[in-house]
C-alpha cells in the first residue's frame, strides 16, 4: 500500500494555549481569561484559542488515514519549541511533508517512515519541523501501517519496537483544571486510577506563600475519596502538577547552603513535601514540576539534590519531570541521572511518535514510571493514538486528554484502549 497525496487541514485542539510565564508571575483570573499581557514570545494574550492540524494520507486503496499536530497548553515555556500556529503548519506540511511521503510504499514499516519525516527541515537554517507537526505526521503515518497489516496501532509498535507489552489497559489519570473541586468529584465517583493534577500554577491562588492552600486541598481531597469511593478496594494514586511554584514558594536556589551541601530551599522543601506525603496516606503521593530551574543541567542537578533530601527522611513521595525534559535526548539525560522517580513523556514535544515509544521504552527499563502524558490542548485523534501508545509501552499511566472537562478525556483514552484490548484478544484467541 502507498501513500497518494497529504493533505493538511485546519481543525479544532482540545483547549487553550496558556502564557505559563504570565500566569506564574502573577496573570490574575478575569473570568476564564487572564488579565494582563504576555510575557512569552509569540502570545497575543496571556490565553489564547489552541490551534491544530489535521494530516490526512489518501492511500492507493482509496482509504484515507490521519494524525493530528497539535502543541501542549504551555507552549513556549520550559525549553520547548515555540508557540505552533496551524497556517505555518500547513505551509510546511504542503511544502516539505507532502513531496517526501508521495508514493512511499508503507511496507517499509513505520520505524522507518517515521524516522524519514523527523529527519526533515526548512527554512533557510535548515531547522527541524515543529515538534506538534512531526507529532501529528507520525500519527498519520502509524495508522497507515496500522492500515496496511491490518492490525491495530499498539500492534505495530510492539512488533516493530519488540516491547513484549501484553497490550491491555493501563491506569488513566484525569486533571481538573481550575474546576479542582467537582472535576475531583468526578473522578472519585467514576474511580479514576489517578487524580487530580490539581492545574496548581500559581503561588498565592493556588499553592500559598508556605505550602498551605496545597495541604488544604490535599486534606480535602482524601476525604472526599473517603466519602466518595466507589468501593472499599479504591485507591487511586495523587498526583499533584505544581508548575514550579514550590520553588518559587520555599526560595529554592535563593538561599545559602546547609552545612549538609543541600540549598536551605531544597531542605524547606523537602520537609514540606514529606508531611504533605503523610497527609496523603493511605494514598501514594506524587509531585510534578515541583521546582523550575530554568534549565535541563540545572533541572537535573535540583531534582537530584531533592530526591536524596526525601529519601534522607525517609517521605512517601515521587518527583515527576516535565519542564525541561521535553526531547528524546532530554529523557535520556534525566534517566542516566536518576533525577526523577516519573517521566513524564509528553507526547506533543516528543515530535515523532517514535521518539515517544523510544522514550517511554528508556524509563521502564531503567526501572522508572514511564507517564504516557500530553496536554488538554490535544485533539481526540491524538489522544486516541496516545492510548495505543501507553499500551504498547507498558506505560505506568496515561492522561486522559484532550479538554479539561475530564469526561471527555475519560472516555476518549479510555475506550479506546477497551477496544484494542478486546480487539488483539480476539485475534489471539482465533490463531491456530
Amino acid at each position: 500500500m502507498r501513500i497518494v497525496d497529504v493533505l493538511a487541514v485546519p481543525v479544532q485542539a482540545g483547549f487553550f494555549f496558556d502564557d505559563q510565564l504570565a500566569i506564574r508571575a502573577g496573570a490574575a483570573h478575569d473570568g476564564f481569561d487572564y488579565t494582563g499581557g504576555p510575557l512569552t514570545p509569540g502570545f497575543r494574550r496571556v490565553r489564547q484559542p489552541g490551534e491544530a492540524v489535521s494530516v490526512l494520507l489518501l492511500l492507493d486503496d482509496g482509504g484515507v488515514e490521519f494524525g493530528d499536530c497539535a502543541a501542549v497548553q504551555y507552549s513556549g515555556a520550559g525549553g520547548r519549541d515555540p508557540l505552533f500556529a496551524a497556517r505555518d503548519a500547513i505551509a510546511v506540511v504542503e511544502q516539505v511533508v507532502a513531496p517526501a511521503l508521495r508514493r512511499t510504499d508503507l511496507a517499509e514499516g513505520f520505524r522507518t517512515v517515521s524516522a524519514r519525516v523527523d529527519a526533515l527541515t526548512t527554512g533557510p537554517d535548515n531547522s527541524p519541523l515543529h515538534t506538534a507537526v512531526r507529532y501529528g505526521v507520525s500519527q498519520a503515518v502509524l495508522a497507515a501501517v496500522a492500515r496496511a497489516r491490518r492490525t491495530t496501532m499498539a500492534e505495530v509498535i510492539r512488533d516493530e519496537y519488540d516491547t513484549g507489552a501484553p497490550l491491555v489497559p493501563v491506569p488513566l489519570y484525569a486533571q481538573t483544571g481550575d474546576d479542582r473541586y467537582g472535576n475531583a468529584e468526578k473522578m472519585i465517583i467514576k474511580g479514576v486510577d489517578v487524580l487530580p493534577h490539581g492545574l496548581i500554577n500559581n503561588v498565592a491562588e493556588k499553592f500559598g506563600q508556605s505550602g498551605e492552600i496545597l495541604a488544604d486541598y490535599v486534606r480535602w481531597l482524601v476525604g472526599r475519596i473517603r466519602d466518595l469511593a466507589p468501593s472499599p478496594e479504591y485507591r487511586p494514586r495523587l498526583h499533584f502538577d505544581l508548575y514550579g511554584c514550590a520553588g518559587l514558594a520555599f526560595k529554592v536556589g535563593q538561599d545559602a547552603s546547609t552545612d549538609t551541601g543541600l540549598d536551605t530551599g531544597i531542605v524547606a522543601l523537602a520537609a514540606y513535601l514529606a508531611d504533605l506525603g503523610a497527609m496523603a496516606h493511605p494514598y501514594d503521593l506524587a509531585i510534578e514540576h515541583p521546582i523550575d530551574a530554568g534549565s535541563r543541567e540545572a533541572q537535573i542537578a535540583t531534582y537530584r539534590s531533592l530526591r536524596a533530601a526525601l529519601k534522607a527522611r525517609g517521605a512517601n513521595v515521587r518527583i515527576v519531570v516535565d519542564e525541561w525534559c521535553n526531547t528524546l535526548d532530554d529523557v535520556r539525560a534525566f534517566v542516566a541521572a536518576g533525577a526523577a522517580d516519573v517521566i513524564h513523556v509528553k507526547t506533543p514535544d516528543l515530535g515523532s511518535i517514535g521518539n515517544a515509544v523510544t522514550a517511554l521504552l528508556l524509563a521502564r527499563d531503567a526501572g522508572l514510571e514511564a507517564y504516557c502524558g500530553g496536554t488538554c490542548n490535544e485533539t481526540d485523534r491524538s489522544a486516541q493514538v496516545s492510548a495505543h501508545l501507553a499500551m504498547a509501552c507498558e506505560a505506568t499511566q496515561v492522561l486522559a486528554k484532550p479538554g479539561m472537562g475530564v469526561d471527555e478525556g475519560l472516555m476518549i483514552v479510555g475506550n479506546e484502549m477497551a477496544r484494542t484490548a478486546a480487539l488483539v484478544r480476539a485475534r489471539e484467541t482465533v490463531r491456530p
